[in-house]
């Protein structure tokens, strides 16, 4: 019988994240200080969208993505709202067109014109009324360029239809303050968390509540659908008041299927979720980490693949749609992240590490693009085109092969993927039995060389403390030595005085 590994094969447990260059960073910038549970980000391939600190009402900048440098302090913003803005997101079928709500308990609509702003905007295309109390979420729906979903800390959701400009359906399950809400990818589910510690899953166009998990030992506050798999993800808190991820079936919410904890740290846990690559993302509000796992549909359903730090706390990450990144480089994710504390925004990428200078075609499947897959009308009459996901497109068309100096770069972070002696680029998964115990073999020799290594700087190490303490001993004696000259010149001076 033939020896086969027990580890499962992944063509992304090599994938490493790397921070942009100060030069392509976005630096003062004024973010907000509000103690809200947000991103305060958005993005697309367009537009950099940040919620900033200002006097007398909300206001969120709106930057090209390509003028990364400095921020002039007078930069155009816009801000219309009474009230601090909390949530903001792009429309993911229109750039230019992008939501915000606000503690004056409305929702407004904003076309940013082509290029940017040149001067404050204050006038948006839509507004949006009918909660009572302050606006904290709101959410696209997938599928479907007009329809637009908010959760007040009323406790109620309104789904808005943008070509009446008014809400179609108001759903009212809730008996406390709503923390996340998230929808499928066919727009046909809607899962919510709420303060009362329960998870629901919902019809959003009847509004009725499918199933509903009371969660007394993992205290749920984000939520995520996890693509087309029928699974959703919850963070929260264990009963011994540690950071938790829970992974759920849709179909069945008496149990998650497995619980893992994380650490004991207090900062919200954010969950992003890439259906193309089937990975997870874990960013804790004030954490300088993120970590990413993979998710299987057999046990290990999640498997850690590493982490990104950072010395740098985040306040808010906005993530790039898969159309904005550089598939040259095998980016396959990247992060917007905000620094209060300098006024930074700095893109974090999360690159698979290949050597190839052709098309990967394995890592980007075609993915969500920008066509809608039904009209507000359609939807909402109860048509889903045959449970249609999103019109997708592939991203060959934006493949743009590096340049030689894209690849002298390359090759230098190349060098600093040498982890211990191994090679990540080099580490490929083996398919046969003799290439695994070469790879066996390889890492046995690299232990033994970092014994050897080891056993050498301890050695080193005692020699300089014996080194030191013959040190201090020369100067005790020096001490010594100049305390008996210094008590003879004393005597000698004393004797010729007294003659």
């Amino acid at each position: 019988m033939s020896w086969r590994p027990t580890y499962r094969s992944s063509k992304f447990r090599n994938v490493y994240g790397k921070a942009d260059n100060r030069e392509e960073c976005f630096d003062g910038i004024p973010i907000t200080r509000s103690v809200h549970d947000s991103q305060f980000c958005a993005v697309n391939p367009k537009f950099l969208a940040i919620v900033t600190e200002s006097a007398g009402g909300g206001s969120f900048l709106v930057i090209p993505v390509s003028k990364s440098g400095r921020i002039d302090p007078h930069y155009p913003k816009v801000c219309g709202h009474q009230g601090n803005v909390l949530d903001i997101k792009w429309n993911p079928f229109m750039d230019h067109v992008i939501a915000s709500c606000s503690e004056d308990c409305s929702v407004r609509i904003w076309e940013i014109p082509e290029g940017g702003l040149r001067r404050n905007m204050t006038a948006s295309a839509l507004e949006l009324h009918g909660h009572t109390r302050r606006v904290g979420l709101i959410e696209w729906h997938p599928t479907c360029s007009g329809l637009l979903f908010s959760a007040g800390y009323d406790n109620k959701i309104f789904l808005w239809n943008l070509e009446i400009g008014g809400p179609v359906k108001r759903i009212d399950c809730h008996s406390e303050v709503i923390l996340c809400i998230s929808l499928n990818a066919d727009g046909t589910l809607l899962a919510t968390t709420c303060k009362d510690n329960r998870l629901r899953l919902i019809e959003p166009r009847s509004g009725k509540v499918l199933q509903e998990a009371d969660c007394k030992n993992h205290r749920v506050n984000r939520v995520v659908f996890l693509g087309n798999t029928r699974r959703l993800i919850t963070t929260g808190v264990s009963q011994w008041n540690t950071r938790q991820v829970a992974l759920w079936d849709q179909d069945d919410l008496t149990r998650p299927i497995t619980e893992e904890e994380i650490d004991g740290l207090s900062g919200l846990l954010f969950p992003f979720y890439d259906a193309d690559t089937h990975m997870l993302y874990l960013a804790g509000k004030g954490d300088g980490n993120i970590r990413y796992y993979e998710i299987h549909k057999e046990k290990p359903y999640l498997q850690y693949l590493m982490e990104f730090r950072s010395p740098s706390p985040q306040k808010g990450l906005g993530v790039m749609p898969k159309r904005g990144l550089d598939v040259g480089a095998c980016e396959v994710f990247r992060f917007y992240k905000l620094v209060t504390l300098r006024g930074l925004v700095e893109p974090v990428s999360m690159i698979v590490p290949r050597r190839s200078e052709t098309y990967q075609e394995d890592i980007y499947p075609m993915t969500p693009g920008t066509e809608p897959a039904v009209s507000p009308d359609e939807w909402l009459s109860g048509i889903n085109r045959g449970e249609v996901s999103p019109v997708l497109m592939s991203l060959k068309g934006s493949y743009k092969r590096p340049d030689q100096k894209a690849l002298r770069a390359s090759k230098r972070e190349r060098r600093a993927m040498v982890v211990h002696g191994i090679d990540l680029l080099e580490n490929i998964q083996p398919k046969r039995d003799s290439e695994l115990l070469k790879l066996f073999f390889r890492q046995q020799d690299e232990l033994k060389r970092l014994r050897e290594e080891l056993n050498h700087r301890d050695t080193r190490i005692t020699q300089l403390e014996l080194e030191l303490k013959n040190l201090k001993n020369d100067y005790s004696s020096l001490g010594y030595l100049y305390l008996c000259l210094c008590t003879h010149v004393c005597i000698h001076n004393t004797v010729t005085f007294l003659k």
